[in-house]
C-alpha cells in the first residue's frame, strides 16, 4: 500500500484530497496545525486502519515513521482574513514548512507536489494567465505575505528538483469552492452565501467588473491526482476557465438562494487582482484534465452543505489559534 503525507489535511481541500486517496487504496497520513483547519472535515475517517493524523506544525521539524512514496503540501492559510491576522505564519509554511517538507521527501524518497496558486500572478496584465507569465505582485502589499510565500515555495521545489534530483510537481490552484469551506473566511463564495442566510446584503468590494473563474473541489482534486502521477515537474494551472464578474456572481447566488436584500459596494482593498482565468492549455495537454462540473450543479451541492450547518456557524467570526507574535 502506497504512503501519503497530506500537510493542512483537515482543511478544505486537504480534506478532499485525504478521502480521495483513501478511495484510490492509499495509506493517507493528515498533517496540519489546525490554526485554519477544522478535525470535523476528517473525522469521519478516524476509523479506518489507513487513515493518520498528526497534530503538527509543518514549519517545525518533520518526521514520519516508515515508508513514505509522497507528499502534498497542502498546509497554509488561504484567505485574506488569514493571512491578515496570521501574516507571519503564512511566511513560515510557504518557506520553513515546504523547506521541511522537501526534507523529509529526499530522506525517504518521495515524489512532492506543492499547492500553488494563482496568486503568483498578482494584479495580472496578462488575460488568460498561462505557466510562462511570471505576475504582477506588490511584495510589500497586505496580500504580499501569501503571494510571495508561493513565490518562494515554488523556487524551493524547484531548486530541490534541479540540484537534487528530487521528484516534484506543482499546482497553480485557481478560486476553488465546495463543502467544506468555511463561511467566514472572507472569499467572495462563502462570504456571499453566509450574507445570504443571515439575511444581510450582500457585499461587493469595488463596482464588481473584477473577475473571477470558479472550480468545483472535485475537478481540482481529479487535476491534482491526474498530476501527481504524471512526469511533468513545472507549474501547471488547474482551474476553470469559465469567467465571471463579481456583479454576475451576486446575481447568481440571489438567484440560487431566494435572497430579498440588496447588493451594497464598498472600496475594494489594495492589490486586489481585477482578473482572474487560467489557461488550462497545459493541463488540457499533458494531464488531458478539463472541469467537468457546470457551475450551477457546483454551487448548488455547496450551497446544500452551508444551510445543513448548525446555525452558530454562520455567526461564527473567523477564528484562528492564539499564537505568540514573532
Amino acid at each position: 500500500m502506497k504512503r501519503i503525507l497530506i500537510t493542512g489535511g483537515a482543511g478544505f481541500l486537504g480534506s478532499h484530497l485525504c478521502d480521495r486517496f483513501i478511495k484510490e487504496g492509499y495509506h493517507v497520513i493528515a498533517m496540519d496545525n489546525l490554526i485554519t483547519g477544522d478535525i470535523r472535515n476528517i473525522e469521519h475517517l478516524f476509523h479506518l486502519p489507513n487513515f493518520e493524523f498528526y497534530h503538527h506544525d509543518v514549519s517545525k521539524f518533520i518526521h514520519v515513521p516508515g515508508e513514505l512514496h509522497y507528499i502534498l503540501h497542502f498546509a497554509s492559510p488561504a484567505s485574506p482574513i488569514d493571512y491578515l491576522k496570521i501574516p507571519i505564519q503564512t511566511l513560515k509554511v510557504g518557506s520553513l514548512g515546504i523547506h521541511n517538507c522537501l526534507g523529509l521527501a529526499r530522506v525517504k524518497g518521495a515524489r512532492v507536489l506543492i499547492a500553488s496558486t494563482s496568486e503568483v500572478y498578482g494584479d495580472p496584465t496578462v488575460h488568460p494567465q498561462n505557466e510562462d507569465y511570471w505576475g504582477n505582485v506588490n511584495p510589500v502589499g497586505p496580500r504580499g505575505v501569501y503571494d510571495e510565500a508561493k513565490r518562494f515555495q515554488e523556487a524551493m521545489t524547484m531548486a530541490y528538483h534541479t540540484y537534487h534530483g528530487l521528484e516534484t510537481r506543482i499546482v497553480r490552484i485557481f478560486n476553488t469552492y465546495g463543502p467544506r469551506m468555511r463561511l467566514n473566511d472572507g472569499r467572495v463564495l462563502p462570504a456571499f452565501i453566509g450574507q445570504a442566510l443571515r439575511g444581510e446584503d450582500l457585499t461587493i468590494f469595488g463596482d464588481g467588473s473584477q473577475t473571477r473563474s470558479f472550480c468545483y473541489v472535485d475537478d481540482l482534486v481529479e487535476g491534482i491526482y491526474r498530476l501527481l502521477l504524471s512526469d511533468y515537474p513545472y507549474p501547471v494551472n488547474i482551474g476553470n476557465p469559465s469567467e465571471i464578474t463579481i456583479k454576475e456572481f451576486a446575481e447568481e447566488i440571489i438567484k440560487l438562494t431566494g435572497t430579498t436584500q440588496q447588493v451594497i459596494y464598498k472600496p475594494l482593498p489594495q492589490d486586489d487582482p481585477k482578473q482572474r482565468r487560467p489557461d488550462i492549455s497545459r493541463a488540457q495537454e499533458i494531464l488531458g484534465w478539463e472541469p467537468q462540473v457546470p457551475r450551477t450543479e457546483g454551487l448548488r451541492v455547496t450551497y446544500e452543505y452551508f444551510k445543513s450547518l448548525p446555525e452558530e456557524e454562520l455567526y461564527r467570526a473567523a477564528y484562528h489559534r492564539e499564537f505568540v507574535k514573532q
